[in-house]
């Protein structure tokens, strides 16, 4: 890794010291988030929900406001077809909860993967058709790019909302009331970083203000904020940008989780071994909670963590969190084994490629989490592939800075047989006999898009957002970095700097490959290091080494300790 520092401008890290009370750190890291101004460096440490911008300011939002509420004053047959992901999960289970609280009872369909394909398929349209034709029909996190399905539910006589946040691949817009800031038939870049979970949030504020505004007394009762944790799920595990609304929706979400009223989510927590006494982090989302989620998606049917998060009962829903559990373990080795066999082949063929594709006889409901895990640690895009029948289906993962839309757009069309996604995230389904052919293709695309861009492929860079010395690692430093959070994608945990510590003595080794050591504080105080899949690489006892650190607070057996991670070490100038 090349440790990369930069100076922040003195001048308004000064000023953000002095009128906000931060430590020169802390204020060196805000000015170069862009929070270099004190109402925007106010702001972001103090979300409020009075920063959620109106609803309506999103195409077509207002138009899907009001015909739910005739939906809702006609009591007419609902149906919604949501995604298999958290994001599509998430969304399904608030809008569904919402129209419940109106005496509608709309029935609910989420893709069988292996039978029904992804999203807004002829299958699942046709598996909601058979029970009856609905007057509404609402697609969820998909449906932006099925025009022939959303067609043939305008000649039924079935009015569509899609709420989506894919963008664009065909040059018509579909029959539909379409809510998509990413579609270039209602574009809003303002909004474009909201995920599904968090536009259907914005379209039940939109209706709920039209009901409010006529003195409907069901609106009234509705407290929104308490919807606000399946929102922070949807866009954690959606890595959208945890910046502007999405910040704010998710740090109330976080905070609504510990105290949720949702039964289903509560065994899910607990499932999880998240502890009762510790804050919900976006990491126990990520790592914990989203993927016993997702393992449903990608191994059986995800309708049920939506029955699970509808769900009144306690005992029942224990038993679908430990079902949850069990399809998570099961993911998890089969993940193992697709994983060996993806690194073998990606090594065989050269880790050097723009691009990196494997293809096997292999689960398509993994094979993203491999591909994503192949690209980090080669640092290319990587698209991972599983056989079934004539086709290969899969994912893409990219690293920064290569947009994978813009790379599959000359080609996809004419090589693949279905495509899209996002610009970090792609799902790819290809005949089997052109898999070599897309191998070369995409290789050579990258490394197009990488000569027009003007970049390269080079050392990842490990970003020091501030040096400290020893004396400064101080409980005060850890809550203020406490109030960054949440921290993911856009809001990057912040890594520090310590220079010149003599590597104690006691380094231990714990598990297969982690390993765990013990600074000295001014205060005679211990804090505590962990390094993960490190320990083919610990420092000799004595050796004067820098430290590249995250620092956090720690709740265990409800206390509260210091403790660091270490990102990356290098021995000492």
């Amino acid at each position: 890794m090349k440790w990369v520092y930069t100076e922040a401008d003195a001048t308004a890290v000064h000023d953000i010291r002095e009128e906000l009370g931060l430590l020169p750190s802390v204020a060196s890291i805000l000015v170069k988030s862009g929070y270099g101004r004190i109402p925007d460096a106010e702001k972001f440490l103090s979300p409020k929900l009075s920063h959620i911008a109106d609803p309506f300011c999103i195409p077509n939002l207002e138009t899907a406001a009001r015909r739910i509420i005739q939906a809702i004053d006609k009591k007419e047959p609902i149906a919604i077809c949501g995604d298999y992901d958290v994001d599509g999960v998430t969304a399904t289970t608030l809008l569904v909860s919402i129209l419940r609280e109106f005496g509608l009872n709309p029935q609910y369909y989420i893709p069988r993967r292996k039978e029904e394909g992804y999203g807004m398929s002829p299958e699942i349209v046709n598996r909601a058709l058979a029970r009856g034709i609905p007057k509404l029909f609402f697609a969820l996190d998909c449906g932006t790019n099925a025009l022939d399905e959303v067609a043939h539910l305008a000649n039924l006589g079935c009015d569509v909302i899609i709420v989506d946040h894919h963008r664009s691949k065909t040059a018509e817009a579909p029959q539909a009331i379409l809510v998509n800031p990413n579609s270039s038939f209602s574009a809003a870049p303002e909004f474009s970083p909201l995920c599904t979970a968090g536009l259907i949030f914005k379209v039940i504020h939109g209706f709920l203000k039209l009901l409010r505004a006529r003195n409907d007394e069901r609106a009234f009762k509705i407290i929104l904020r308490e919807y606000l944790d399946l929102v922070a799920m949807g866009t954690i595990t959606d890595i959208s940008p945890l910046l502007g609304e999405n910040r704010t929706m998710t740090w109330f979400g976080l905070k609504q989780m510990r105290n949720t009223k949702r039964e289903g989510l509560k065994a899910l927590i607990a499932a999880s071994n998240i502890a009762d006494t510790a804050d919900i982090l976006p990491v126990d989302i990520s790592h914990r909670i989203g993927p016993r989620i997702n393992a449903s998606g990608r191994l059986a049917d995800a309708a049920l963590p939506v029955e699970m998060f509808l769900c009144n009962n306690p005992k029942r829903c224990a038993a679908f969190a430990e079902e949850l559990n069990e399809m998570n373990r099961n993911r998890q080795e089969i993940e193992r084994v697709i994983f060996e066999e993806a690194l073998a082949q990606v090594e065989a063929a050269g880790t050097d490629r723009n691009a990196l594709l494997a293809c096997g006889d292999w689960h398509p409901g993994v094979v993203g989490i491999v591909a994503g895990k192949l690209a980090r640690q080669f640092n290319r895009p990587c698209i991972v592939l599983g056989i079934e029948g004539d086709s290969a289906k899969g994912s893409g993962r990219s690293v920064e800075g290569i947009n994978l839309i813009e790379v599959l757009k000359p080609f996809g069309d004419r090589l693949l047989e279905a495509w899209g996604g996002h610009p970090m995230a792609v799902g790819i389904t290809v005949d089997t006999q052109k898999v070599d052919e897309l191998r070369e293709t995409i290789d050579r695309a990258v490394g197009e898009y990488q000569a027009k861009h003007n970049g390269e492929f080079s050392e990842i860079a490990l970003e020091i957002a501030s040096w400290l010395e020893v004396s400064d690692l101080t409980p005060e430093l850890f809550d203020q970095i406490a109030a960054l959070s949440p921290f993911g994608e856009g809001n990057p945990e912040p890594i520090f700097g310590l220079k010149n510590i003599e590597m104690p003595e006691g380094a231990m080794i714990f598990g297969e490959k982690n390993f765990r050591f013990q600074i000295i504080l001014p205060t005679l105080a211990r804090l505590g290091v962990v390094a993960w899949h490190k320990a083919d690489r610990v420092p000799a006892a004595g050796t004067r080494i820098d430290l590249a650190l995250k620092l956090s607070w720690n709740n265990y057996n409800g206390r509260k300790y210091q403790q660091a991670e270490l990102i990356d070490w290098r021995n000492a100038e």
